[in-house]
This record gives structure tokens, C-alpha cells and sequence, in this order.
């Protein structure tokens, strides 16, 4: 989920003896490439440890790692190491409702109310919601509702037990199965699914069902008895200390725990090779190119192209070599993964890291995948990678400039101007193409100055017109990735009252602060996780991307199949106390303008109020340059931030209840409901 700041350290590489089946092919290039990649990966790219395992036709051929266990001590990644495997969780949850299916206990294709009762939402259209367009990304549901799910040493099930509640009054942004966008919470949807129908805890099924049968003593989730040491350790910028164990608890979403030769040797599984767990039917049932069903980008070389559970059943580059190929993508906090299997070949290579991002990860997959391949005879030889020259403007029809206008994605408008033959653009690509012009270079497409990125405009079956894009990046000593997306959706403008206009006004540019957060939550590691900026588009009626319906509500309209619709949301603002709350899938936020400086003098207390929400302070002039000295409730604890939003001291995290306060910074408190927090300000 979140990119870690380059870490500079030497790479620490351990080789496991490798099985006849590798030693076949030319073991000492593969190996070579593989400790190459990943000591890139470890020197500059933010991982601390980075795991990797091939498994060839059942059998380990490569197992192997970089980097360290715990900085501190210098002790080294072994294979037993375990790591958080984020989204990679979600084929087991999807392997485990196809094994239902399997046993007829669950139809993929009845819906979801059949097995959850009590599943409610406030549009009507989610009786329409089936199994299957849970695990395909088509439920239409908006999309991650994230609150108190990623917990340090706190294995609290919040998060899973309130989803059917939250949803209750939620609605869809589009009908279901009529496109595919990344959604979490269809996930966590099938996790209650399993644990109803099958009468187990979810941690039960996964322990009784896949872990015995595959003799798998390392894949476990936060409600799992395991040594918690066995866990590599994970960083974050500015602590130097190794963080508490990070418990990701949206367990089917992306909280389970494994090596790298577990999980490979599960995903024997899901390309149907142990039909004693799951049959061959469901595992190549799973592997269907189940985003042709609805409204998708493309059918080109790309990176997404979903199955069930899978991120993609036609993964760039294999698809140029005509090989099949089958991803799953994961990020957590601190944990990042990749798993990769070619079905056809039963050869499957998972890459687990702590820091780092599951982007690199999976480029270090694909491309160590390729050299194996290669070395084994399957391919000739590997193509080289996409060159581009730039772009040759030519004359552009007028009828393109109909697709000026406003346009938005998830949190954000822009207002796009074809103006002679060219357009100048946002970054795109979540960021990995920056901001520049595009000019026209016929066929409808705008490219960069590079070339390696066109973009062009797409009316597909649904009506809407969307911003697409087509680009091929690389990743400086690591390799080059190409994806296929829609970016930008075109808006109509929404006129509004002065009356409206005015109340919006005055939240344009303001932050509203998490306050239902519990105090053990990883975002707690910086105030911009814990933050929602709104950004008014006063002239067209939008805020932060969504609709303005009156003075204090907004709704999503935003649909794009593909990244770029993913986790959309509505914003509810209301009022309390003469203070201004905005609630966000369900969590409450109070506005900037509410909160008051820290008390200057000497000695004062704060108490966690009724209902236990956090507690917010800014550090004015009086304040700041002060030495504060808390005692802090066992339930509780507190973060300090500086003026940029850096966090600079969390006690859950670093046990230190002493901190300078910043100029121009942040307090918060949370715990439990009535505890009380002892403060003393002194001079340095």
C-alpha cells in the first residue's frame, strides 16, 4: 500500500541446495539474476529483507534471500523467515469458497444473501451480488472500508465485525457485474461467507482445510498462536527502532502470514495440481478471464486483467511469449508480495519483502520467471525490452476537441484543454508518469515526450467517456512494466446555489482529522494517513472528486473499471457543539478549524471522552520547543507530528513517552474510554 523511503545497506544472500529438476537447467544465471535483482531491491528500493522460492512441478528448485531479519542484530533472512503476505491473502479466501463450492455447499453464482443473511446495503441493486462478483471485483461495492485494520501487536476483530454493519448504509456506484475494479471489501465479504457456511472461524478453515492437508507450519493468520519472532521485522522513516508486529486484520483482504516456499507450494493449488484440497474444475475456474464479462480497458498486453481472486490471467510479458501467466499482487503497511505461476508449466515463483512495494516485487518475479524459463528451454531467448522515439505531431481533427472538459477520478477533478494538438496532463499511472504535454500523433492518441506513454479517449458499452492510458515504465535496475488503464472520467458540470456555494467554499483546502482510529492503528505513523483534505471544484460542483448533492453532502460518481475507481467514497458532513465531523465509509473526522492548541502551562491532563475517540491538539507558539512529558494509560498512547505532517514520536510504537514539540505540529491522544493522560510542558 505505501512506498518505503530508499534504505542503502549491503545484501546478505543465502543458497539452498537446489533439486535435480533445477539442476537441469543453467542454475548459476538464474541465481546470479535473482541475487542481482534483489540486492537492488534491498540497496535501493526500501526493503529491509526480501524472501523468493521457484517451485518446479512440486518441487523447490530455488529458495533464497537478501537483506536482514532485524537491523539491529545484522541476523539474516532465512527460509523460515515469515512476512506479512497482504493481498496475496485474497486467493486463499477465494480457493476456500471455490472448495465450498466444490463440496455444493456454496453456488458462485446465487446470491450472497443466500449464505450471509443478514448482508444489507442501502441500494437495492446488492441482492443482485453474487460469490462470483466478489471475487472478480464486479460487486459494485465502493470499496475498502480500512478502519482499525491494520493493528500493531493488537489482533482486535473490529474491523471484521462491524463490515455488515457499515455497509448497511452504504450504496453501490454501479450495477453489479457490469464492470471489474479492485474492492477489498468483497474480500472480507468472502471471509464471512466461509466462516458461515462451513461453521469454522476463517483462521480454522484456512488451518483445518489448506494448511494441514499442504503440511504448511508457516502460513498463519493474526488469530493464530505462532512466535511472533518469526516474523521478519519491519521499519518505518524516522524511527530507528524495528516496529511492533503488524497484525493485518482484514484477514481474507490481506492478513495472512507465510513464506515464500508456502506459498508457493500453495499455489500447487490453484493451478489444480492437488485435487485432494481443490478440484480442477474450480482451480481453471478461477483462472477464467472473467473481466471480459463486463466493461474492461483493453484486451492489449497488460499488467490487471482479473480472474477470481486473481489480478491477472494474461499477465504482461508472458502473454508475448504466448505463455499463460497468473498474478496476485500484495501490500500491507510494511509487508509487500508477489505470487506468479505459469499453470501450463506448473512452475510458480513467490517474492516476499519487508519494505520495498509489491510492484518491485512483482517485477522480480516476472523477470527472474523469464531467465528460468529461458535457462530450461521454454523460451529461446527474452525480448528485449520496448524502445520509443519521440512523438511526431501531426494535424489533429477538430472533432477531438469535443473531449475537453472536466474529468475525475477517486479524490480529485482536473479540467483537461485540447488546445492545437496537444494536452497538458496530471501525473498518471499512480504517479509513475509525471506531470508534462501530450501532442497528437494520429489514430485518436496523444503521446508524451518520450513516447513510451499514449493516451487517447474510450466510449465503451456503458456510456461514459474515460481518459485512457497505455504506458510502459521502468524501474532503474530492475526492468520495465507496461499497463493498460482508464485514468480520468469525463464529469458534467454541477451547478450550484450560493447559498451551497459558500459553505463549500470555506472547506476548500481543509483537513479533517481521523478520530475513530484505534491508538494501535499503523497510521498513527503519519498524519497524512490519519488526515482527509478536501479539494472544492467550486466551479463545477465537485469536492475531492465527488458529486455535490447539498451543503453538507457529496456522492461518487465516479466509475472506472480498472485502479483508478478503486475505494470510492461519499462525504457527510454534519455538525455537533458548534464543530464541524465528516464521516467517510463510516468513520468520523473533526475539522482543523475544531481543534485547539495544547494547554501551555506546565501540567494539565487529557481524558479520552465518551465513545473513545482520539483526541487532537495543535502546537502553537506557546507550546512548541517544550519538552512534553506523558503518562500514558497502559490501553493508551500518543503521536506527535511535525508541521510537514512527519511523524516524530508514536509511543505504541517506540514505548517513548518524552518528545520536543514541534513548531507548527500536531498532538494526538487516544485509548480507551476515560483514560486520562498526564501531560507536564517544561523548557528545554
Amino acid at each position: 500500500m505505501k512506498k518505503m523511503v530508499s534504505v542503502v545497506m549491503t545484501a546478505i544472500l543465502f543458497a539452498i541446495p537446489v533439486t535435480p529438476a533445477f539442476a537441469l537447467t543453467n542454475n548459476d544465471t538464474v541465481k546470479e539474476k535473482a541475487q542481482k535483482l534483489a540486492s537492488k531491491i534491498v540497496s535501493d528500493y526500501g526493503a529491509s529483507g526480501l524472501q523468493y522460492a521457484i517451485m518446479d512441478h512440486g518441487s523447490i528448485v530455488l529458495s533464497d534471500s537478501a537483506g536482514v531479519y532485524d537491523k539491529a542484530t545484522k541476523s539474516p533472512i532465512t527460509k523460515e523467515t515469515m512476512f506479512g503476505i497482504g493481498s496475496v491473502s485474497k486467493t486463499y479466501v477465494s480457493a476456500a469458497t471455490m472448495m465450498l463450492a466444490d463440496s455444493n455447499q456454496v453456488d458462485i453464482d446465487q446470491p450472497l444473501t443466500t449464505y450471509i443473511k443478514d448482508f444489507k446495503m442501502a441500494d437495492e441493486r446488492y441482492k443482485e451480488i453474487t460469490p462470483r462478483m466478489l471475487m472478480n471485483h464486479s460487486s459494485g461495492i465502493y470499496g475498502s472500508h480500512y478502519g482499525n485494520s491494520f493493528l500493531f501487536d493488537d489482533n482486535d476483530t473490529k474491523n471484521h465485525d462491524e463490515l455488515l454493519v457499515k455497509l448497511q448504509s452504504d450504496n453501490l456506484k454501479s450495477n453489479p457485474g457490469e464492470f471489474s475494479v479492485y474492492c477489498n471489501d468483497g474480500f472480507q465479504l468472502l471471509e464471512i461467507l466461509v466462516e458461515r457456511v462451513s461453521g469454522l472461524s476463517y483462521s480454522e478453515f484456512l488451518e483445518t482445510h489448506i494448511s494441514k492437508p499442504l503440511q504448511l507450519t508457516s502460513t498463519q493468520t493474526p488469530r493464530d498462536s505462532f512466535d511472533r519472532d518469526r516474523l521478519t521485522k519491519t521499519y518505518f522513516p524516522g524511527i530507528d527502532q524495528a516496529l511492533p508486529t503488524e497484525n493485518a486484520n482484514l484477514i481474507g483482504t490481506g492478513g495472512i502470514y507465510s513464506t515464500a516456499e508456502e506459498v508457493s507450494k500453495f499455489a500447487e493449488v490453484l493451478i489444480g495440481n492437488r485435487t485432494d484440497i481443490l478440484s480442477e474444475k474450480s482451480a481453471m475456474a478461477m483462472q477464467s478471464h472473467e473481466y471480459r464479462k463486463g466493461v474492461w480497458v483493453s484486451e492489449e498486453t497488460n499488467t490487471i486483467n482479473y480472474g477470481l481472486g486473481w489480478d491477472a490471467v494474461r499477465l504482461a510479458p508472458f502473454s508475448d511469449y504466448g505463455i499463460t501467466a497468473l498474478f496476485k499482487g500484495g501490500d500491507t503497511y510494511m509487508y509487500h508480495a508477489a505470487l506468479t505461476t505459469l499453470p501450463e508449466h506448473d512452475i510458480s515463483i513467490a517474492v516476499l519483502s519487508s519494505g520495498g512495494s509489491g510492484i518491485y516485487n512483482s517485477i522480480f518475479a516476472s523477470n527472474i520467471l523469464l531467465e528460468y524459463i529461458r535457462a530450461k528451454g521454454i523460451i529461446k531467448e527474452i525480448l528485449p525490452k520496448k524502445t520509443f522515439e519521440p512523438p511526431l505531431k501531426v494535424d489533429m481533427p477538430s472533432d477531438l476537441l469535443a473531449y475537453s472538459g472536466l474529468y475525475g477520478t477517486v479524490g480529485k477533478t482536473v479540467n483537461l484543454e485540447i488546445k492545437n494538438g496537444e494536452i497538458d496532463l496530471p501525473d498518471l499511472g499512480f504517479g509513475s508518469i509525471p506531470p508534462q504535454k501530450y501532442v497528437y500523433t494520429g489514430n485518436g492518441q496523444f503521446k508524451n515526450n518520450d513516447g513510451n506513454a499514449t493516451i487517447s479517449f474510450d466510449q465503451p458499452k456503458n456510456g461514459k467517456t474515460y481518459l485512457k492510458l497505455n504506458a510502459y515504465t521502468d524501474t532503474p535496475g530492475l526492468g520495465q512494466t507496461v499497463a493498460v488503464t482508464y485514468e480520468y472520467q469525463k464529469l458534467d458540470s454541477n451547478p450550484l446555489n450560493q447559498s451551497t456555494k459558500t459553505i463549500w467554499e470555506h472547506r476548500n483546502e481543509k483537513n479533517y482529522y481521523s478520530l475513530d482510529e484505534k491508538i494501535t492503528s499503523m497510521l498513527y505513523l503519519s498524519k497524512t494517513l490519519l488526515a482527509k483534505s478536501i479539494s472544492v471544484d467550486i466551479n463545477h460542483g465537485y469536492a475531492s472528486g465527488t458529486k455535490i448533492v447539498d451543503e453538507n453532502k457529496a456522492v461518487n460518481v465516479i466509475e472506472i473499471p480498472t485502479l483508478n475507481g478503486r475505494d470510492a467514497f461519499d462525504l457527510n458532513f454534519y455538525n455537533e457543539n458548534h464543530k464541524e465531523y465528516l464521516k467517510i465509509n463510516g468513520q468520523s473526522y473533526i475539522s482543523e478549524d475544531a481543534i485547539q492548541p495544547i494547554y501551555e502551562g506546565n501540567d494539565s491532563f487529557c481524558r479520552i471522552p465518551s465513545g473513545g475517540q482520539a483526541v487532537w491538539y495543535k502546537i502553537d507558539d506557546q507550546s512548541a520547543n517544550r519538552v512534553m512529558n506523558v503518562e500514558t494509560p497502559v490501553s493508551g498512547g500518543f503521536a506527535v507530528y511535525d508541521a510537514d505532517g512527519i511523524v516524530v514520536n508514536f509511543s505504541k510504537a517506540t514505548s517513548n513517552h518524552s518528545v520536543v514539540l514541534p513548531e507548527g505540529g500536531m498532538i494526538v491522544f487516544g485509548g480507551n474510554e476515560g483514560d486520562i493522560f498526564k501531560i507536564n510542558l517544561m523548557n528545554k
